[in-house]
C-alpha cells in the first residue's frame, strides 16, 4: 500500500513536471522536446529516472506534451482504510491469526528446533529454529498488527466438551472459541448503567440483567438462522451463548478508578466472575426444567472440571484440575465495588452444586466482544474490556469524512475525585476548549476580516471548527473555495495545489499563532497540564493512546495484558481485545506482549503498534497536509506530533 501510494504521487508529480518544461518552453518546438537543447526538460526527467519512474512512462509524457496534451492520467492513491490502495492488496483488511501450542512457546523459550508438519500426510515437512519462526510472527504483528496469537492448549483446557471434539479455531475477532461448526449470538451489556450514584456497582439489577439475558439468549439459539444444516445441528446441540459487556473502561473512569491499577483489575475481574457466575446458575436452572444440551451427558465430567476451575479462581485458589499454568485468581480484597467479589464466589458455588445434579442448558455462556459498532449505538464511552483510545478521538467512516468522539466520563470521573464544580468547568474548557476563534488570540475574527474574510467565509469556518482536530481543517480550499482564495486572498494556482489543505501560513500567521489558536478553539484535548488537577489523579484518565497534540502519558502494553488476564478465568470464551503499544514500540516488545499473554493464561490477543497502519479507523490525531509531514521528518522527532 505504501508503495502504491508514494508511488502513484511520485509518477504524477514527475511526468507533470517534465510535461510542463516542455510546454513552457519559448523555443523552437522540436529543441523544446529535446533534453540535450532544454536544460529543464534534462534536469526533470534526470529527477524522475532518479525517484524510480520507468522510462516507458517518461517517454508516454513527453509523447503526450509534444501532441499539445497539458495533463496526463495518472490515478493518485490513498492510504485510507476503504481506499482502491488497500482493495488491491490481498489481506490489508482481514484479521489473520497464528494458532500455536505449549509445545512450541516452550522450544522458543529453550531455543529449541520445531517441525513443520505436512496436513496432506502429517509426515515432517521440515524441521526450523523456533525463535526465527517466532521472530517471523512479532516482526510481522509490529509490521502490520497482524497476526494475533491464540494459545492452542489454553483454549482447550478450558473445552468443557473436549469429548466432542478440540477447539480449533474462533471468529475472526478471536471471542467466540468453540468446536467446529458451531455458533452463537452475543449480547453485551453496558456496564455504566449499573453504576450507582455514590460510585458504587448495582450489584443485585446486574445479576438480574445476566440472568434475564442468558434466558433470551437460550430462545434465540432456537430463534436464530444458520448458514448450514450441519452449523443448525451442531448449534443446537451445544446451545453455546456469548454473553458480556462493554464500557469497563468508561465505568473505571467515571468511578475514579485507573485502568491500570490493582482495583481497576479487580474490579474487572469481579464484575466478569459475577456475569459468568450468574449465567451458568440461570443455565443450570434452566436444565433443571428443560434439560441439559443434548451433548451434555458425553461431556459431563470434563464439563464440570472447567465449572470447578472457574469456581477456584473466583474463590482465589492457588491448585486446578488439569490446568498446567495457574490463572489470575479473583483479587477480592482489591475490588472497589462492595459485594461483587463476593456474590459472584455464591454464584459460582451454586452453578457448582446445581450443575453437578442437573446438568447445563448450554455449553457456554459468556464471551467479551470488541463491541466496535454496537458500542456507539449502546452509547458507550469505550468497547468491550477497552480502556478509551483517547479522551478525544477521530473515527474514520466509509466514504470519506470522520466524526469527532468525546469521552463524557471526565466530567463524572473529576466529580467522584471531589473537585468542585468551578474546578471541574475549568479542567474541561481546558481539554475541549471554547469551539470557536471568536476571541481566540492571533487568529480570529478581527484578524481575519484584516485579510479579506467576510462574515460568510467566517460562519463557514466557525462550522467546520466544531468538528475538526485542528483549525486548519476549516481553512483549506474545499471549506473557503478556489475562487476566494484567489480573488479575495491573492493566492496563486500553484499555491493552492501545494498547500490547498492549509492556507494560514500563506496569508500570514505562524506556527505558534495556529498551535495557540487551536488551543483556545479545540482544547488540548488531553488532562495533563489542566488547571488544579493534581499529578496523583492523572492514572484515571490515561488511554491507550497519548491524548491530543501535547499529551505524554499513555497505558502500558502490560497494563491491556495484565486486565485481560485479570478477566480471562471467568469467560467461557476468550476476549477480543487490542493490546495497544507505540509507535516505538520494538519487535521485541511484541514477543514480550505475547509471552507474558500465554504465562497468564489468555487464550487470545491482538497487538496494535500505533502507525504500524498506514490508516487506522480510530485516531487521536487527524494531520493530513503534506507541508506537515515534510516538517516532522526534517526535524528528526517523528513523535512531536501524530501524522
Amino acid at each position: 500500500v505504501a508503495a502504491l501510494v508514494a508511488g502513484s504521487k511520485t509518477v504524477k508529480r514527475s511526468l507533470t513536471a517534465i510535461m510542463k518544461a516542455g510546454l513552457n518552453c519559448s523555443g523552437d518546438k522540436d529543441d523544446c522536446f529535446d533534453p540535450s537543447k532544454n536544460e529543464a526538460l534534462r534536469r526533470e526527467m534526470s529527477a524522475a529516472r532518479r525517484a524510480g519512474v520507468p522510462d516507458g512512462a517518461i517517454a508516454r509524457a513527453l509523447q503526450l506534451a509534444m501532441q499539445g496534451i497539458e495533463q496526463i492520467d495518472v490515478e493518485e492513491f490513498t492510504a485510507g482504510w476503504d481506499s482502491e490502495a488497500y482493495r488491491t492488496v490481498s489481506g490489508q483488511n482481514a484479521n489473520n491469526t497464528v494458532r500455536v501450542s505449549d509445545a512450541f512457546m516452550q522450544a522458543v523459550k529453550d531455543d529449541a528446533s520445531w517441525d513443520l508438519i505436512r496436513r496432506t500426510d502429517g509426515a515432517v515437512a521440515k524441521n526450523i529454529r523456533a525463535r526465527d519462526l517466532w521472530e517471523k510472527i512479532s516482526r510481522a504483528a509490529w509490521a502490520s498488527a497482524d497476526p494475533g496469537i491464540q494459545f492452542h492448549d489454553t483454549i482447550n483446557a478450558w473445552n468443557t466438551c473436549p469429548e466432542s471434539g478440540p477447539i480449533t479455531a474462533s471468529n475472526p475477532c478471536s471471542e467466540y472459541m468453540f468446536l467446529d461448526d458451531t455458533a452463537c449470538n452475543l449480547a453485551s451489556l453496558n456496564l455504566l448503567t449499573f453504576k450507582t450514584e455514590d460510585n458504587q456497582f448495582n450489584v443485585k439489577a446486574f445479576e438480574h440483567a445476566c440472568r434475564l439475558w442468558t434466558i433470551v439468549l437460550e430462545v434465540s439459539v432456537m430463534m436464530a438462522q444458520f448458514p448450514s444444516a450441519d452449523i443448525a445441528k451442531r448449534s443446537y446441540e451445544f446451545r453455546t451463548l456469548g454473553l458480556g459487556y462493554a464500557n469497563l473502561g468508561g465505568l473505571l473512569m467515571s468511578c475514579g478508578i485507573a485502568y491500570d491499577s490493582e482495583a481497576g483489575r479487580a474490579a474487572a475481574g469481579s464484575i466478569t466472575a459475577l456475569l459468568s457466575g450468574a449465567a451458568y446458575a440461570a443455565s443450570s436452572e434452566m436444565a433443571k426444567m428443560m434439560g441439559a444440551f443434548p451433548q451434555y451427558e458425553k461431556n459431563a465430567k470434563p464439563m464440570m472440571r472447567v465449572i470447578n476451575n472457574h469456581r477456584r479462581a473466583a474463590e482465589g485458589r492457588v491448585s486446578y484440575d488439569g490446568l498446567t499454568y495457574k490463572p489470575v485468581p479473583l483479587n477480592r480484597s482489591e475490588c472497589p465495588f462492595d459485594g461483587v467479589a463476593q456474590r459472584a464466589v455464591s454464584l459460582w458455588k451454586r452453578a457448582q452444586k446445581d450443575g453437578a445434579e442437573h446438568g447445563f442448558r448450554n455449553a457456554q455462556i459468556s464471551v467479551i466482544a470488541p463491541t466496535g459498532t454496537i458500542g456507539l449505538l449502546m452509547d458507550c464511552d469505550t468497547t468491550g474490556i477497552e480502556p478509551d483510545f483517547a479522551l478525544v478521538k477521530f473515527k474514520s467512516l466509509a466514504g470519506g469524512g470522520h466524526f469527532k468522539i468525546i469521552n463524557r466520563a471526565v466530567p463524572t470521573a473529576l466529580n467522584a475525585l471531589g473537585y468542585k464544580k468551578t474546578q471541574i468547568d475549568a479542567i474541561i474548557e481546558y481539554a475541549l476548549g471554547y469551539a470557536t476563534l471568536k476571541g481566540a488570540p492571533s487568529i480570529n475574527h478581527s484578524a481575519l476580516r484584516e485579510r479579506g474574510f467576510s462574515d460568510y467565509e467566517i460562519e463557514r469556518i466557525e462550522s467546520t471548527i466544531q468538528d475538526a482536530f485542528d483549525i486548519r481543517y476549516a481553512f483549506s480550499v474545499d471549506v473557503l473555495g478556489a475562487e476566494f482564495c484567489k480573488d479575495a486572498l491573492g493566492l496563486s494556482d500553484e499555491q493552492l495545489t501545494r498547500s490547498g489543505h492549509d492556507l494560514l501560513p500563506l496569508i500570514g500567521f505562524t506556527q505558534s499563532d495556529i498551535d495557540a489558536a487551536n488551543v483556545y478553539a479545540g482544547g488540548a484535548m488531553t488532562l495533563e497540564g489542566a488547571p488544579f488537577l493534581l499529578d496523583e489523579h492523572l492514572p484515571v484518565f490515561d488511554c491507550a493512546t497519548p491524548c491530543g497534540r501535547i499529551g505524554k502519558r499513555f497505558l502500558s502494553a502490560k497494563s491491556h495484558v495484565l486486565m485481560m488476564a485479570a478477566a480471562q478465568p471467568f469467560v467461557s470464551g476468550a476476549i477480543s481485545k487490542t493490546v495497544n503499544m507505540p509507535n516505538d514500540a520494538t519487535i521485541e516488545d511484541c514477543q514480550r506482549a505475547y509471552e507474558l499473554s500465554w504465562s497468564l493464561g489468555i487464550k487470545a490477543n491482538a497487538l496494535y503498534r500505533d502507525g504500524s497502519k498506514l490508516s487506522q479507523p480510530l485516531a487521536a490525531a487527524l494531520v493530513e497536509d503534506d507541508e506537515e509531514a515534510e516538517e516532522i521528518l526534517a526535524s528528526g522527532n517523528p513523535h512531536d506530533k501524530a501524522v
